[in-house]
């Protein structure tokens, strides 16, 4: 049974509270308070709890609407194949950097998870794909390992001002053609 779609003032309501919780989320975590979370998006604490009853509910149509932007740009990278796949490399760890809480509040075996992991494959492949035919991708890498290796980066912690920036450059020159190939 499909769910009937939404009143225009209640699509509003849903769309502020999942912006203002993604907002929450990413300052305080998975310890963020739904009352906060209300405040921000301009809603009462029951419209707020009659829309996601648990907080997973609620995570979990933030995490939707995250992938939902991640990918919304995927096909529409300007510039050479190599600078399409490098922006949307890019965007990928800005949206792992954001998961931390997601990881401590969601179960990672779940319909949502596996299909917007397909999703998120189904944009990396092309990319790839068109910069590894262009010669600006090395040939001997997967998306897998590419998404793979920049989750942990996103993931990880970086004490020193400009070391992620560093990481990521690194990691996306070791994609470029004369890069040491994959044992």
């Amino acid at each position: 049974m499909s769910e009937r779609p939404l009143r225009a003032d209640a699509r509003r309501n849903h769309e502020r509270i999942v912006a203002a919780a993604a907002e929450v989320f990413a300052e305080a975590g998975s310890s963020a308070s739904f009352e906060e979370v209300a405040r921000r998006a301009g809603v009462g604490s029951a419209t707020l709890y009659r829309r996601f009853p648990t907080r997973a509910d609620l995570f979990e149509a933030v995490y939707a609407d995250q992938v939902d932007h991640l990918l919304a740009r995927g096909d529409e990278e300007p510039g050479s194949p190599g600078d399409a796949l490098d922006a949307w490399l890019r965007r990928f760890v800005e949206f792992i950097i954001g998961k931390r809480a997601f990881a401590e509040e969601m179960a990672h075996d779940t319909e949502l998870v596996f299909a917007a992991r397909a999703r998120i494959y189904g944009t990396a492949e092309p990319l790839l794909a068109a910069a590894q035919a262009s010669g600006e991708a090395r040939q001997d890498v997967t998306a897998d390992d590419v998404l793979r290796m920049l989750s942990g980066i996103g993931l990880a912690d970086y004490p020193q001002p400009g070391q992620l920036e560093r990481v990521i450059g690194v990691c996306l020159d070791g994609l470029r053609p004369g890069g040491a190939p994959a044992p």
